[in-house]
């Protein structure tokens, strides 16, 4: 895994959507909800010379499109400082792709399912940890 050469110096919810259409949704959802999949996204833009902000998203997703849906998805920002300067091109991939993920995923998906929770749904199921390296790893395969 990679070394510490970067420090996260903010987080905060960069956007939130969070709407269900209906009464009739809300009801269906807790059938449906085997309906819908989480899909997770990784973004990043460079601020400054040295700041990375790196874009986190969780969203649910519908799988068929017969009903009508809810609209879910947060964007978790997360502000990173590298601390060395001579980081390879390599290693600030992996920063932004498996080590900041890995670290601030268990405090998206705590807000995530608050706002679930806090909407009267109990059963929504979201991993409790991600493997984004493993993810990483995939997706240089393919």
């Amino acid at each position: 895994m990679t070394k510490m050469n970067y420090k996260i110096i903010g987080k905060y919810i960069k956007n939130l959507n969070f709407s269900i259409p209906s009464s009739k949704s809300f009801f269906l959802l807790s059938k449906n909800i085997s309906n819908y999949k989480i899909n997770i996204d990784i973004k990043s833009n460079q601020v400054d010379k040295n700041i990375i902000e790196i874009i986190l998203t969780l969203s649910l997703t519908p799988i068929k499109d017969d009903f009508e849906k809810i609209n879910s998805k947060i964007e978790f920002s997360t502000i990173v400082q590298l601390t060395d300067s001579s980081i390879s091109k390599n290693e600030i991939e992996k920063i932004v792709l498996i080590s900041v993920p890995t670290e601030v995923y268990a405090e998206l998906r705590k807000i995530f399912i608050s706002l679930f929770e806090n909407s009267g749904f109990r059963d929504v199921k979201i991993n409790e940890t991600v493997d984004f390296e493993k993810l990483y790893n995939l997706n240089r395969i393919q």
